[in-house]
């Protein structure tokens, strides 16, 4: 994904509301063995970027000046209730060294799972992205949890997904396996299994 952006000399607060006024969003690109750069970018176009969920997880090409780096997002500040983003950074990417990021996670096949099908459970996603280590090239845009096989009161943790090649988990506090998904069956719910065993006692 190709963002372009301009060279931003024009530094300090009022410099900054100037280029947002004219539609520009300041910027800045640091990392590497390469000195920060301040940059501008188009307002509209980054607005509209940021709602791709790429946009958020990709190794972005940025072009400052004619000149291609490999980049990626790592933050950015919204106006507290304009449809504005206030200032965007990225970093710089070795491609021989490992980047640290988070990467949204997919669920998929909930619909066909014995939780759902046979029981009505209720799946929740306990997390909605995961914190990863790979070489850019191995970056994933995001990783599909399969639920196909969930049960009724089980859970999904860490070690039963299949990463990416090249790409490990980074886990936080101390959690070895931390859950990502769990099925309950809400209260007052009756499964089309214990529905089919009610059948089968009147029957009789």
């Amino acid at each position: 994904m190709k963002v372009v952006a301009f060279a931003r000399k024009e530094l300090g607060t009022g410099a900054s509301r100037r280029q947002r006024n004219a539609g520009l969003t300041p910027g800045i690109v640091y990392g590497g063995e390469a000195a920060p750069v301040n940059i501008s970018l188009d307002a509209n176009a980054l607005f509209y970027a940021l709602k791709k969920e790429a946009f958020h997880s990709s190794i972005l090409d940025l072009e400052v000046e004619g000149k291609v780096e490999k980049v990626l997002l790592r933050d950015f500040q919204m106006h507290a209730y304009k449809q504005q983003v206030l200032h965007a950074d990225f970093q710089r990417v070795d491609a021989k060294q490992k980047i640290h990021t988070k990467v949204p996670l997919h669920f998929i096949n909930a619909e066909i799972s014995p939780a759902v099908k046979l029981s009505s459970a209720v799946i929740s996603h306990v997390a909605t992205e995961l914190d990863i280590s790979c070489l850019p090239a191995d970056l994933p845009e995001f990783i599909e949890i399969d639920l196909a096989n969930l049960e009724a009161g089980n859970s999904i943790h860490l070690a039963d997904i299949k990463l990416p090649k090249g790409v490990s988990a980074v886990q936080h506090g101390g959690e070895e396996n931390p859950t990502i998904a769990t099925a309950a069956v809400p209260a007052g719910t009756v499964s089309a299994e214990d529905a089919a065993a009610e059948g089968d006692a009147e029957k009789k």
